[in-house]
């Protein structure tokens, strides 16, 4: 697929309001993109690589604008292009609205008039991944420069936005997901047009008078609701089996492919994998009255203050060791040594297992969550960091396990077998499953936690399944004694003063969907050197600045308190939160894991915010 035929697709897709109509554009997209299927899904989502795979480009606002200036021509500088993105305030109008074609008449031999193809662009963004040290930053912009130089302006805005990874046209997971199944599985579940006559009596003719008529058009009618029943029905099923094959590969270009080679069959032969995270299952708020009546018999473990970690392990594959990933399913492995030696000494067979890091003492006591982020991603000093704060694996759970014959996948196997299975892997690093069947007892387990310096418990559905990226009743959380929401930064302001040369307000957003809503800004709270801190981790990220004013991606997640929420037409979420407070860096949590907007609206009614669709966690959740 020639890039030119991607980017007018991404300019229709932007223009569309409807959300149907999106999905109808992009399936029909999808169905269009022959080779380039795998590709053309990813870029839509801003990626170059399956979520679950942690290169990047590593390519930043200021070289992307030096790129451009470069390819607009020799009288347009990046301070031009920056001058441009403080007034449009979106990168991708910035390149559109440069001449490019001026550049490709000046190119040696014709060199560079060919058009971009969707796989060139694509195998030059992986060059940029691989280049890394000196000169690699040089190396991107004049690669950068090869692809702006022979874009359209619809080009050069697609190119833009997908360096930076803000494609910013409403398109999601969400879509692209539903998209997979409208494009290639609509004829899979059985659904087709009419097998049936009239009936045994071939239908009723003009001689069969007024109740013949009347018999006819009932059987018509009902024809076409079960018609619509079955349409419905196949819809589900394909949905169903496109959702679960992304919940154990993560990767939406290799199942949009699969979805269209192999149908829901082979979508449904997916299997997690060694090596390949899934997303981790989740936990809703709840009681211990909640758990004892919606299970019976209630599994109760430990609710560690730690964050969140996926062991992937293969005894004698190919000199592998374990790796180790967070809750984003980035690869934390190099940073928590101790762990992988734990695991290559004690686990025998292959295993996927999930549970918490956390940091203790030299009593082996827990040590506060902030102690185990000093660690958890760290890619400097990681010796140093080991002897300051040791780190510890508290498993409690097994998602894939082997045996001398065949991998056993436990996904949809009850929670005591899981558990049973942990028990035989990991025998002193498995959490404890207590099951019970009253409040009372829960309420005493709860207190020995919070003695021991854990948060609490969990309370989990022992017969539950293991659902990837599931936020369900089956597993309850005890409800926190004091709100705070994960909110996302997606502006800032230059502080004044001593502070002038940091950020110093920073505005704060909910999901709704696949965008976010802005819901208030904090500045109250912070150190100096917690401000230090996140302008370091923010200006990485900033896409345009006007005056004091910066806008920035949607990637670095705060945990901030508040007194009470109001309804407020100052933001566009409708909401706005009274006195905020920085609480801390929510550095095991991506954009995508912050409150929802359904959240905040039910926690400003005074509901409580365990909705299904809520995203906060903390404890077992936390990474």
């Amino acid at each position: 697929m020639e890039f030119a035929a991607f980017a007018e697709r991404v300019e229709r897709l932007e223009s569309e309001p409807a959300d149907l109509e999106t999905t109808a554009l992009v399936a029909e997209l999808f169905a269009d993109a022959g080779d380039d299927l795998e590709t053309v899904t990813r870029f839509l989502l801003g990626r170059t690589y399956p979520a679950h795979d942690d290169r990047t480009i590593d390519v930043g606002p200021a070289s992307c604008r030096e790129a451009i200036a470069r390819a607009a021509g020799p009288n347009v500088t990046a301070e031009d292009v920056e001058e441009r993105l403080a007034s449009r305030g979106e990168i991708g109008a910035v390149a559109a609205g440069f001449d490019f074609g001026g550049q490709r008449g000046l190119s040696a031999f014709g060199a560079g008039s060919d058009p971009l193809s969707v796989a060139e662009v694509d195998g030059t963004l992986r060059e940029l991944a691989a280049s890394t040290g000196e000169g690699s930053e040089s190396y991107k912009v004049d690669a950068l420069f090869g692809l702006f130089n022979r874009c359209d302006p619809a080009e050069a805005k697609t190119l833009a936005r997908l360096v930076l990874g803000e494609m910013r046209i409403g398109v999601g997971e969400g879509t692209v997901r539903d998209a997979i199944a409208e494009a290639f599985l609509a004829e899979d579940g059985g659904v087709g047009g009419d097998e049936g006559g009239g009936g045994e009596g071939g239908g009723g003719g003009e001689g069969d008078g007024e109740d013949g008529g009347a018999d006819n058009e009932g059987e018509e009618n009902a024809e076409s609701a079960t018609d619509e029943e079955n349409a419905e029905s196949a819809t589900d099923e394909a949905n169903a089996a496109v959702e679960r094959a992304l919940q154990v590969t993560n990767d939406y270009g290799h199942v949009a492919r699969l979805a269209r080679e192999s149908g829901i069959e082979g979508l449904n032969a997916e299997r997690i994998r060694v090596g390949r995270p899934v997303q981790a299952m989740l936990a809703q708020a709840g009681t211990a009255a909640d758990a004892v009546e919606s299970f019976g018999e209630v599994a109760v473990e430990t609710k560690f203050d730690g964050a969140r970690v996926q062991v992937h392990y293969a005894p004698g594959s190919d000199g592998a060791g374990p790796r180790l990933y967070s809750r984003n399913m980035d690869d934390v492995t190099d940073a928590l040594p101790e762990i992988v030696e734990y695991v290559s000494e004690r686990v025998e067979v292959p295993v996927v297992l999930d549970g918490e890091i956390v940091a203790v003492d030299d009593d082996g006591s827990p040590l506060p969550f902030q102690e185990v982020l000093r660690r958890f991603r760290r890619k400097h000093d990681v010796d140093r960091m080991r002897e300051a704060v040791t780190c510890r694996l508290h498993a409690f759970d097994c998602l894939l396990v082997g045996d001398d014959d065949e991998l056993d996948d436990l996904l949809a196997k009850p929670l005591r077998l899981r558990h049973d299975r942990l028990v035989d892997v990991v025998p002193d690093a498995a959490a404890d499953l207590r099951t019970v069947d009253d409040v009372e007892t829960i309420a005493r387990l709860e207190s020995t936690a919070l003695e021991a310096g854990h948060e609490g418990v969990m309370l989990k559905d022992p017969a539950s399944a293991y659902t990837p990226g599931n936020r369900g009743r089956e597993w309850l959380k005890r409800k926190p004694d004091v709100e705070t929401l994960d909110a996302v930064v997606v502006g800032a302001e230059w502080g004044e003063g001593r502070r002038a040369e940091l950020f110093g307000t920073f505005l704060l957003a909910v999901r709704d969907g696949d965008e976010y809503e802005p819901i208030g800004k904090v500045a109250t709270g912070l150190s100096d050197e917690e401000l230090e801190d996140l302008t370091a981790r923010l200006e990485p990220h900033v896409v345009a600045e006007s005056g004091t004013e910066l806008r920035i991606r949607p990637e670095v997640v705060l945990e901030v308190g508040y007194e009470e929420i109001q309804t407020s037409p100052t933001y566009g979420s409708g909401y706005a939160l009274r006195f905020p407070r920085f609480v801390g860096v929510r550095e095991d949590k991506s954009a995508g894991d912050v409150d929802t907007l359904e959240r905040v609206a039910r926690l400003a009614d005074g509901e409580g915010g365990s909705d299904e669709n809520e995203t906060k966690d903390d404890g077992p959740d936390r990474a």
